[in-house]
């Protein structure tokens, strides 16, 4: 029938009441289109998952090895560059591979962040730097001796301060300047302005990094912020400080920004805190992460075993490797040596970590447990200190130190 001649249409058919009973011959009315849709989903979030977790391992070992060789050249060393360019490029694949996770994780639930001490991000950024540019850059570090307590995710806020860092780097003419950064804690009895942000009352930590290159233009600051826009040279994409603003504001902060042309820029990054203390014993010097204590590593991937063998064994500890679950509790069984810590994969064929860790608690209770995974909310789920995926070698280091002190 035409639509140009509605007059011929028959007359509209009256709805039927919402409920009516089946007829006896009536058959269920299947959503072909839709089952399809559903197993097409299913495909690509089964696919995504086994991506992310072998893209997780492969990074796992290359962000390790590298760190690990970062951290025993010398400034001037001639490779150094290098690997710090694979460093940054293994960290920028760990972000890839971290939005393929959020896209196949299924649970609706988002774990909340755990409790952190944000001088180990500050002094980690400021080593990561100060190694980079050599005497060029004069640093002065002044971090709170009591920092209270803030959530955050690690990873994030690290790229947070890295960009900040980065920027006060790029104002520096010709490279040569003073970058001072310092960390305290923040009381407000009521809310505060400072400078674009403004702050309710409650209990803060803050990180400020200033530095002596020539400032931001007066007209320029307020658009600081905003994405795509920048000052720099042709190929930046201006999305640094869009990002951080991003990053701070997700995890209920601030970021101010002041400025004055040829007299340099501060910035300062606000973090929701709790007014409880948190151990700096874990420290960022290599001499800190040392230790004698017997370790085991459980994954079936051989070049996570290699990786972690090789760090954990260059500071003292001594390492055994098992390649499946059925192989560390075979080990743990004979108890000799003397395991102090296990340090296993949560995601492994046969036996996995969750089912891995439930035994060792029956067969040796006292044994300090760690697992590594690529997803969050790993330490919520199996009631164990967790290692994310990928981390570099301070990272695993650090993580060992602190379970066996905190047990």
């Amino acid at each position: 029938m035409s639509d140009e001649n509605p007059s011929v249409l028959a007359p509209a058919v009256p709805l039927a009441s919402p409920i009516q009973p089946a007829a006896a011959e009536a058959k269920p009315v299947v959503d072909t289109n839709g089952l399809i849709l559903k197993q097409k989903l299913d495909c690509a979030l089964q696919l995504a998952r086994t991506v992310s977790l072998d893209f997780n391992n492969a990074l796992t070992s290359i962000l390790g090895h590298t760190s690990f060789l970062l951290s025993k050249a010398e400034p001037g060393h001639p490779w150094r560059h290098s690997l710090m360019e694979v460093e940054k490029s293994a960290a920028a694949a760990a972000e890839i591979a971290n939005e393929l996770q959020i896209f196949s994780r299924q649970e609706k639930e988002i774990p909340r962040t755990p409790a952190g001490n944000l001088n180990i991000i500050v002094n980690r950024c400021v080593d990561f730097f100060r190694n980079a540019h050599g005497t060029n850059v004069t640093w002065k570090l002044q971090l709170e001796k009591s920092m209270f307590t803030a959530r955050f995710d690690e990873a994030k806020v690290q790229q947070a301060l890295t960009k900040i860092l980065e920027n006060a780097v790029e104002s520096l003419p010709k490279g040569i300047g003073q970058i001072t950064v310092q960390t305290h804690n923040v009381e407000l009895a009521a809310p505060a302005q400072d400078c674009n942000v403004r702050l309710a009352a409650g209990i803060y930590v803050c990180v400020e990094i200033a530095d002596s290159g020539g400032g931001i233009e007066l007209d320029v600051l307020p658009r600081i912020f905003e994405p795509f826009f920048t000052t720099k040279k042709e190929g930046h994409r201006g999305l640094g400080l869009a990002l951080v603003y991003g990053i701070i504001s997700n995890h209920g902060g601030g970021v101010a920004i002041s400025s004055q042309p040829g007299h340099g820029t501060s910035a300062r990054i606000y973090l929701p805190a709790e007014k409880q203390l948190i151990s700096d014993a874990v420290g960022n010097k290599p001499a800190d992460l040392h230790g004698a204590e017997t370790v085991l590593v459980v994954d079936d991937e051989d070049m996570l075993l290699t990786m972690t063998e090789t760090i954990l064994t260059d500071y003292g500890y001594k390492v055994l490797t098992a390649s499946s679950g059925q192989r560390a509790l075979n080990i743990l069984s004979r108890g000799d040596p003397n395991v102090d810590l296990v340090l296993t994969d949560l995601v492994m064929p046969g036996m996995g970590g969750r089912e891995l860790i439930d035994r060792i608690r029956q067969l040796a209770p006292t044994v300090k447990l760690i697992c590594m995974s690529g997803y969050l909310g790993a330490e919520k789920q199996t009631g164990t200190n967790s290692l994310r995926k990928p981390f570099t070698s301070a990272d695993l280091l650090a993580k060992v130190k602190q379970a066996i002190i905190d047990g």
